[in-house]
This record gives structure tokens, C-alpha cells and sequence, in this order.
């Protein structure tokens, strides 16, 4: 097929196939498109729709975006993960309100020195909300291409990336291309999916290569296999005399970067040096561990159930403890009952949550 005839085929599907009714649809602005962009990053559509309705309904303008707290941000975005994409859309929506008068830039190169934004998403704002001639490639989209086009190996090298990007820049039509982005996006979700394509529905699968030499089920090639470590950590749960659970605020980059989570430590004994805290590693009682899977490691998590300490002295710090710890802004004490509109790790509010119930 020629290019004019790749994009026509997948087109044609789309008409009459394709996803029409998301809500980021109903307006095709630069905002809305963004905004479900960057939800989108590594996350299913279902998972994504009810977050992006709520942040519609919370911040239904990019400068109401700007203008909310970190901890309200986070607080939408809690379970959804990648948090570091949530501190960069505050980041990307302070400077589109406050630099460029809340409208997004017009072009590729401005949209890619905002936070958050890479090509292919920046490819994805412009064609999508104002209909002007730009290329993506995602995930679904380098599938689509490696598929068609037959390309070895992972498709995140360096060599392949490139030449995946010539053939989006290629088949990229000057007619409609706010149509065929979502298109492609499409087709990679629900037909030339990762297992199990549907090659007999799929529009390109006269010139698709892999489909030609029986290789759909192995292209693309996956990510070379690494061994991924085991870290560990015990999490601290103490409770004041309301029973609420001291949280403490992370540190703004990293992992968890800016949400709240329990006082951590390596060792029980060492606790009370590592959390600043007068806690009594005697009374200390340890819950079912829990993993939590990150891109690049598993972390193993104790919860641990301990109290402060009551002798006199200690009993005195305690009390100070609890009068001064509401006075700092990176720590606060949660209240299981009526929770603080914080932005809390996933495995942290799971914790929570039991503690509730």
C-alpha cells in the first residue's frame, strides 16, 4: 500500500469501527486532548475514563488546574499511577496559565519543552484539537507499524524508533488527521493487540508484513528480559489517641515523589533514630506483608503496628509529638473516618483502607 492508501483503509475502519463516544470527544480541545494524553501514558482507557471525569468536573478549565494545590492533584490521582505524570501536569498547567495565557502552543517543538510531553504526545495534542499535520507513535501505534512494516527486534532501540517514526511521519495524512491519530490509537487497542490480533478484521492486513510471513504472534520482538530486585521496607503504623495514623509527606521527586505516606524503616530497632520518633520497637506488631511492583523493582512491605513510647519522659515527647506534629507541613495525622484530601501511595491507602473496614 501507498501511503495515501494506508491512511485511506484505516480511515474507512475508523468510520465505522472506531471509538467515537470517549469523553475527552465531546470537546476536542487542547486542554481535554492533554489532559486524557497524559492519563493515557502506559494506562488502559477504562481505567483512565473515570479519572479524567472527575478531573473534568474538579478543574473543568486548565487554569483551574493551575490554580489547585499539589495534594488536591494528587489526591485525583491516587491509584492511577506514574505519579510523576500527575506533578508534571500541574507543572505543564501552571505554565500554560501563567506563560502562555492558558492556550496550549501551537506547534510540535513549544509542546515538547512542557513537562510531561514527549513527540508522540505532543503529536497526538496538536492533531487531535486543531486538526494540523503531526505523527504519533505510542505504544499502539509502534505495534501497528512494526506489524505492517515486519521491523526485528524491540521496537524501543534507538535504530527502530526511528525508523518507526519515518513510517508515522509518512502515513500521517494532510486530510483528516485528527480522525486518523485516534485511529491508529484504535486499531492498536482492539485489534492488533498484543496477543490474539484480530488480523481478519484488521483493515491493513493485505500489506501487513508479519501478518504475509506468519509473524503476527512475534512481532514486535518484547523488551529484553532483566532480572528486577527485591528491595524491602517495614512501614510504621502509629495512632494517636483519636486513632488517627501519623502520614508523612515524601519528598517532591522520586518515587511516591510528593504523596503521603507511613514513617518507613529498615530495621525496628533503629527505628526510633531513622523516623525521628519515640516509638517502642517492644510493642511492635507486624501485619501480612504486601508487594507493590514498580517499573524497575518489587518492593516488599511490612506493616507494622506499633505505639510511642509511655514511660515519663518519653510519654512527654509523645504529647509533644502529637501537639506539633499538625504545626509541620509534611507531616499530619489521617483520620480513617473523615479522610484528608491528600494524595496518598496506592499501596498506603490499600493499608488504610483495611485499617478502616
Amino acid at each position: 500500500m501507498s501511503p495515501e492508501q494506508f491512511a485511506n483503509a484505516v480511515l474507512v475502519w475508523f468510520d465505522r469501527h472506531g471509538r467515537h463516544d470517549l469523553p475527552w470527544q465531546d470537546k476536542k480541545t487542547a486542554y481535554f486532548t492533554w489532559l486524557s494524553e497524559i492519563m493515557l501514558q502506559q494506562t488502559q482507557v477504562t481505567t483512565v475514563i473515570p479519572y479524567f471525569e472527575r478531573f473534568r468536573e474538579q478543574f473543568p478549565t486548565v487554569e483551574d488546574l493551575a490554580a489547585a494545590d499539589q495534594d488536591e492533584v494528587l489526591h485525583l490521582w491516587t491509584g492511577l499511577g506514574y505519579y510523576a505524570r500527575a506533578r508534571n501536569l500541574h507543572k505543564t498547567a501552571r505554565i500554560v496559565s501563567h506563560d502562555y495565557g492558558g492556550q496550549f502552543p501551537q506547534n510540535v517543538e513549544e509542546l515538547e519543552q512542557l513537562p510531561g510531553i514527549g513527540r508522540s504526545t505532543a503529536g497526538a495534542i496538536l492533531s487531535i484539537s486543531t486538526g494540523k499535520r503531526a505523527a504519533i507513535l505510542d505504544g499502539n501505534v509502534k505495534r501497528v507499524l512494526a506489524r505492517y512494516y515486519a521491523i526485528d527486534g524491540w521496537p524501543g532501540t534507538t535504530e527502530n524508533i526511528k525508523q518507526l517514526w519515518r513510517y508515522a511521519e509518512q502515513n500521517t495524512p494532510h486530510e483528516r488527521v485528527a480522525d486518523y491519530t485516534q485511529a491508529m490509537m484504535d486499531m492498536g487497542a482492539t485489534l492488533c493487540t498484543r496477543s490474539k490480533p484480530a488480523c481478519l478484521l484488521c483493515p491493513l492486513q493485505t500489506g501487513c508484513q508479519a501478518h504475509q510471513q506468519g509473524r503476527e504472534n512475534q512481532l514486535p520482538e518484547p523488551r529484553p528480559k532483566k532480572v528486577i530486585p527485591v528491595k524491602q521496607t517495614m512501614m510504621l503504623l502509629i495512632r494517636n489517641e483519636q486513632g488517627q495514623i501519623l502520614l508523612r509527606q515524601r519528598p517532591p521527586s522520586g518515587i511516591w515523589g510528593g504523596l503521603w505516606s507511613l514513617p518507613e524503616t529498615s530495621d525496628l530497632r533503629d527505628a526510633a533514630e531513622e523516623t525521628g520518633l519515640p516509638v517502642d520497637p517492644d510493642s511492635a506488631s507486624p501485619l501480612a506483608p504486601v508487594r507493590h511492583t514498580f517499573s524497575h523493582f518489587h518492593l516488599d512491605i511490612t506493616p507494622v503496628q506499633i505505639a510511642l513510647l509511655k514511660g515519663d519522659q518519653e510519654h512527654e515527647r509523645s504529647k509533644d509529638l502529637t501537639n506539633r506534629v499538625m504545626e509541620q507541613p509534611a507531616t499530619l495525622w489521617y483520620n480513617l473516618h473523615q479522610p484528608q484530601k491528600v494524595g496518598l501511595a496506592a499501596p498506603v491507602k490499600k493499608l488504610l483502607g483495611k485499617l478502616k473496614s
